[in-house]
């Protein structure tokens, strides 16, 4: 098994994170992971803006953990630092799959560092571009928050019945859940769920 699958296995989103400053060169290289991922025709359509001062403009503007009644960090809880992808409309109006891939790149280069991330995608992008100064012309497409990890988080396998596929068909819940020692739990398909050889 190499490196990067057991970092992979090991990744998980967390939602708590300690008040410990991440070093700049780390986020850079972040950054930089970002920048070499694949874009669709080589078109490099995205943008970042790193956020490590004004961090309670950016919270302010997010939206944490839906399946959680309190699922979102307290005050000593708070990501420290930001990553905001962006891209811009006129290089491509649908960067969506660029988007992925670099997001990938950011948190696996974070976690092989012990830094954990959360990305997030409900945010008020209107009200976070006129504080960010971003142009019109650019997207906000995700969020990625930043810290060390405060909390623990687990998988939690469900299987589907015999012959459904769909969501409805599943034992338990999609929902992830928190137990009363605070550990988060992710429930994930099997891998004989998903695969198929040869034909559908």
């Amino acid at each position: 098994m190499n490196d990067t699958y057991k970092l992979i296995l090991k990744r998980r989103t967390i939602r708590k994170f300690k008040q410990k400053r991440i070093a700049k060169s780390i986020l850079f290289n972040c950054l930089n992971a970002a920048r070499l991922a694949p874009s669709s025709a080589n078109l490099q359509p995205l943008e970042y803006i790193l956020v490590t001062k004004n961090l309670n403009e950016v919270f302010n503007c997010t939206r944490w953990a839906g399946y959680l009644k309190d699922g979102a960090p307290e005050e000593k809880e708070k990501p420290v630092a930001y990553i905001v992808i962006l891209s811009n409309q006129k290089i491509n109006k649908n960067a969506k799959y660029d988007v992925g891939l670099a997001a990938e790149n950011i948190i696996l280069t974070a976690l092989e560092r012990g830094i954990a991330s959360c990305i997030i995608g409900s945010v008020n992008r209107e009200k976070l571009a006129k504080i960010l100064n971003i142009p019109q012309n650019y997207i906000i497409e995700f969020i990625i928050a930043l810290g060390y990890p405060g909390q623990k988080s687990v998988e939690e396998k469900f299987t589907p019945f015999k012959n459904q596929r769909f969501l409805t068909g599943f034992k338990g819940s999609i929902k992830y859940w928190l137990d009363k020692k605070g550990v988060l739990h992710i429930p994930k398909k099997e891998l004989k769920c998903i695969t198929h050889k040869e034909r559908f």
